[in-house]
């Protein structure tokens, strides 16, 4: 029999409810937080299962590297001891950008052939789960997390071992899919970020404020940016089979027009503005800083 929760994973307050139909009744919500989760724990056979047919050759947009160094100029200023670590870094494309700008790089991933990937990139691997016993106490300026937090159920555990793991002072930057976005109120339960038992937490800027305050860490900055055409049409049954990020999507040549095109330029950055004052685009991306610099 599988096991459920029986109580929040931020909170951890007992008094839970329903959310709607979302994954066909089996998220929960909490009444004293408003954090949402799925409501089964995954057995270890299940997420194997699942896992094991993911692919390692995505498409990178040359839009995302560009990316990339945007978010790696934020990091300057937190540069002491050199040391990042990306958790669940993939095969490594961030990692990768990261080690050209001169940063001692490291990474964390499940599967022997991410792995070896990395490895072969010159990046300092983990497997598993991120283990605070691999790395001294304090060891690292910035620990990064890209859309990976949705997918495990123990968030307090994860931001606790990146308390332990980061120097004082130094950040954690955080992308994850914002359950508040205009396309999930737009889908509801066939939003296509709901799945399990891939994504098992989902989380708004509230309930991530939440998480990191609870070990100390502060806000620097928090976005809300975004809407997927792609993932809209997905959910609407509108197409079948599409990515998100690939050469000729819909939001590809919506990204490239808004980085060569002067108006579209400006209309990215109204639309954003406006986004994240309401709290309402699709991609979450967060910076905290921890307590005693």
């Amino acid at each position: 029999m599988s096991q459920i929760h029986k109580s929040c994973l931020i909170c951890e307050s007992n008094s839970l409810s329903k959310k709607g139909l979302y994954l066909n009744g089996n998220m929960l919500q909490c009444n004293d937080c408003n954090f949402v989760f799925a409501k089964k724990v995954p057995s270890i056979e299940e997420l194997i299962k699942h896992y094991e047919g993911y692919g390692r050759n995505d498409y990178l947009s040359p839009i995302t590297v560009k990316r990339y160094h945007q978010i790696l100029d934020q990091f300057e200023p937190f540069r002491k001891t050199n040391n990042i670590i990306d958790i669940g870094c993939g095969i490594g494309y961030f990692a990768e950008v990261a080690k050209e700008r001169g940063w001692n790089v490291y990474g964390t991933e499940f599967t022997d052939e991410a792995i070896a990937i990395c490895k072969k990139k010159g990046i300092n691997m983990q497997q598993g789960k991120v283990n605070p016993s691999h790395y001294p106490n304090e060891h690292f300026d910035m620990i990064t997390s890209f859309e990976v937090i949705e997918h495990i159920n123990n968030p307090l555990e994860e931001i606790e071992i990146f308390f332990k793991i980061l120097r004082p002072g130094g950040g954690v930057y955080i992308t994850t899919p914002n359950f508040n976005s205009i396309s999930r109120l737009l889908s509801g339960p066939d939003w296509t970020v709901v799945g399990y038992p891939e994504h098992l937490s989902y989380y708004t800027p509230s309930s991530i404020n939440k998480l990191l305050n609870k070990f100390g860490f502060k806000k620097r900055k928090a976005e809300t940016t975004g809407f997927s055409i792609t993932k809209h049409k997905i959910s609407q049954k509108k197409v079948e089979n599409a990515k998100y990020i690939e050469a000729g999507s819909d939001d590809e040549v919506l990204r490239g027009k808004m980085e060569t095109i002067w108006y579209w330029k400006l209309i990215k950055k109204v639309v954003n503005d406006v986004l994240t004052a309401v709290g309402v685009g699709d991609a979450m991306k967060v910076l905290y800083v921890k307590n005693g610099k």
